[in-house]
């Protein structure tokens, strides 16, 4: 069972923890197949920043639900931390997923009846870390809410509910954390906020940051670029 100081502790940068082969997924429509991704293959090793770019319908949600679990492809592979996704079903999946992947939403998913406190703690207690609510306090206080850990989300800005979405995706100290379009629902001052506070958390905390963005200053801040159009891989760059 994981303790706190596992989820508190740095971990170390020279790790391959995602590798994605051949992966393509297509879904049937009243049309017939529809191919939404095609052939994508690359790697990720601890640490680094990547952002996915590309159009809007290039597949970029689709390779990222992929990549974290979230989906099954209909073609290709994918290792993440070591255990290979499209094999498992969509239980294996999640429980591949937990203490190893965060995730922060545009829309911030919080869960409306929990405090801000208590939606870090979740994910800890499902991942079995002893003092849940010990290192919640602590991730919310790193991201400056030490004075909103009883609110609940509806009491709570777009930029504090996207802090505390941030700290509840790095309270675990995930392997990779997926973020979607983090900034999208706040303002240009706000979203700088979140954006510096993603990046320095990374750096402090060790995790693959996967963002899907179609802010070109955001992208710009990551390690490498991947571009994504017509549901393929069409560059793969280092900033």
């Amino acid at each position: 069972m994981p303790s706190a100081d596992a989820a508190t502790q740095p971990k170390s940068h020279d790790q391959l923890v995602l590798e994605a082969q051949g992966l393509g997924r297509t879904v049937t429509s009243a049309d017939g197949d529809l191919t939404i991704l095609r052939d994508v293959s690359f790697q990720a090793r601890r640490g680094e920043t990547l952002a996915i770019v590309g159009p809007s319908g290039a597949g970029k949600s689709t390779l990222l639900a992929l990549l974290a679990g979230l989906d099954s492809p209909s073609t290709g592979s994918v290792l993440l931390a070591g255990t290979r996704l499209d094999t498992l079903d969509e239980d294996g999946r999640a429980a591949a997923r937990a203490g190893k992947v965060g995730f922060v939403f545009q829309s911030f998913h919080l869960i409306p009846s929990l405090t801000a406190l208590e939606n870090v703690m979740m994910p800890l207690e499902l991942s079995g870390v002893a003092a849940a609510r010990s290192v919640a306090e602590q991730t919310l206080t790193d991201v400056g809410l030490v004075e909103r850990l009883k609110h609940y989300p509806a009491q709570l800005s777009g930029g504090e509910k996207q802090r505390v979405a941030i700290a509840r995706a790095f309270a675990t100290q995930p392997d990779v954390l997926f973020a979607d379009e983090p900034t999208g629902n706040l303002d240009s001052k706000t979203g700088s906020r979140v954006e510096d506070l993603l990046f320095e958390l990374n750096r402090e905390r060790g995790a693959t940051l996967i963002l899907v963005t179609h802010d070109e200053a955001l992208a710009a801040r990551c390690q490498r670029r991947l571009a994504i159009d017509g549901g393929r891989l069409v560059s793969d760059e280092r900033n």
